[in-house]
């Protein structure tokens, strides 16, 4: 064999050889979700009262860069990192609606407040509108939320209060599923401190 052809054949193995690898298997995609209140504090609810008052939550809005299935993590305070096999199950807006929903009806009084996804129903008695301003954290650090939320009396035609929530959380380990934990808990905070403010003297003014 000539040494040119030997040259073709050596180049030819190791492009097969580039193929094959790239046609193994990748790293599995795993897929994760916010978490909402479960256990003792569903039975904390207070005795069922009339009339019930409806609160419709959202719009939550998110920031461009979190709004993607990727989860975001951050390096620095001008690096994020954007995992490439570990993504959220479902949108972020609708996951974050959901369990601040879940949230509320666990922390309201029984009967007295239904929490619902705005816009599920054309009459609601207070609208809580949720604007992310960021929403991240660190593999092994700390989950960060701060949130800007608004309620308003009868959907939207009269502000009642408006306030800025900043929250952290220590993740427990340092995989993403310890971050998503931690994110968890600071949606719980978040959470308490909106049904605090509804059931508060505040919005008690402002009854409908």
């Amino acid at each position: 064999m000539s040494r040119t052809a030997s040259a073709i054949a050596v180049t030819a193995l190791s492009l097969l050889l580039l193929f094959l690898s790239a046609c193994g298997p990748s790293a599995p995609t795993r897929f994760y979700l916010l978490n909402s209140l479960a256990g003792p504090d569903l039975g904390k609810r207070e005795a069922a009262v009339q009339p019930r008052v409806t609160i419709g939550i959202g719009p939550v809005k998110l920031p461009a860069y979190l709004d993607r299935q990727q989860i975001v993590t951050r390096i620095n305070e001008n690096e994020l990192h954007l995992a490439e096999f570990d993504v959220w199950a479902e949108p972020l807006k609708d996951n974050l609606t959901r369990v601040l929903v879940e949230n509320l009806n666990a922390l309201l009084s029984e009967g007295a407040f239904d929490a619902i996804p705005f816009g599920a129903v054309t009459q609601i008695d207070y609208q809580v509108e949720v604007e992310v301003i960021r929403m991240d954290g660190s593999l092994g650090g700390t989950a960060s939320l701060i949130a800007r939320w608004t309620v308003f009396k009868r959907q939207g035609r009269e502000m009642l209060l408006t306030r800025t929530s900043s929250l952290r959380e220590p993740a427990s380990g340092p995989d993403y599923e310890a971050l998503i934990a931690a994110q968890s808990r600071t949606v719980e905070a978040l959470s308490r401190e909106v049904a605090d403010a509804i059931q508060g003297p505040s919005i008690k003014k402002g009854n409908p």
